[in-house]
């Protein structure tokens, strides 16, 4: 399993998906535990639902692929095996879902019947409209993950403009301590002058 959250500095937002990352998977291990007790339309939705939590899991996954290229060099090794771990039990998941998938009750007719036993069952009206429903979800679900992808794309964009302001601010604040600095040292240098006359001035003085 992964590694505990870090706070490393420049991960906020890596930590920030990976969190979101750890309870979809959490919730896509326990639909996949549910799979092999159902059958018939309740295993058919919990495999939907499960594609829907997998897909999630893998925008997820190029969201924090994106992100750690931001982060320190300092930092990245420890968040590059996070990512790995990550990726892996997404990856365990994925194949997991594969093989519950490959014995469904439609992947059993197709076996049984063959493609155009398979056809044939599709011409019943009732399994058109399941089918046509099923499309209107995928589309749907798409259109719900595009939103998602959209929202982290805005906020990437958001604390990208945020550290190129302050990088702006402190460049800025550097630049006028420099003037304060070279000001401060001018004066230094005025001063002694001043103090090397007046040395001079009191041992004239004193050889009076």
């Amino acid at each position: 399993m992964s590694n505990p959250l870090d706070t490393d500095a420049g991960s906020e937002l890596f930590s920030s998906y990976e969190a979101d990352l750890r309870l979809v998977q959490a919730d896509l291990n326990q639909k996949l535990d549910q799979i092999p007790e159902l059958a018939g339309e309740p295993r058919k939705a919990m495999i939907r639902q499960a594609e829907h939590s997998l897909e999630e899991a893998k925008e997820l996954l190029d969201q924090m692929r994106l992100e750690k290229q931001n982060i320190p060099s300092s930092a990245r090794n420890k968040i590059n095996q996070r990512f790995r771990n990550h990726e892996a039990d997404v990856d365990g998941s994925k194949r997991k879902l594969k093989s519950l998938s490959a014995v469904d009750d439609s992947h059993g007719r197709r076996a049984l019947f063959g493609d155009r036993g398979a056809a044939a069952y599709t011409d019943n009206p009732s399994a058109a409209a399941d089918a046509q429903l099923e499309q209107r979800q995928q589309l749907l679900r798409g259109t719900d993950r595009l939103a998602r992808s959209s929202d982290r794309i805005r906020e990437s964009q958001r604390i990208a403009n945020e550290t190129e302001q302050i990088g702006a601010s402190t460049l800025a604040d550097l630049h006028s301590q420099r003037s304060v600095i070279e000001h401060t040292r001018g004066t230094l240098l005025q001063s002694e002058g001043f103090v090397d006359r007046s040395v001079k001035t009191l041992r004239g003085m004193s050889r009076r």
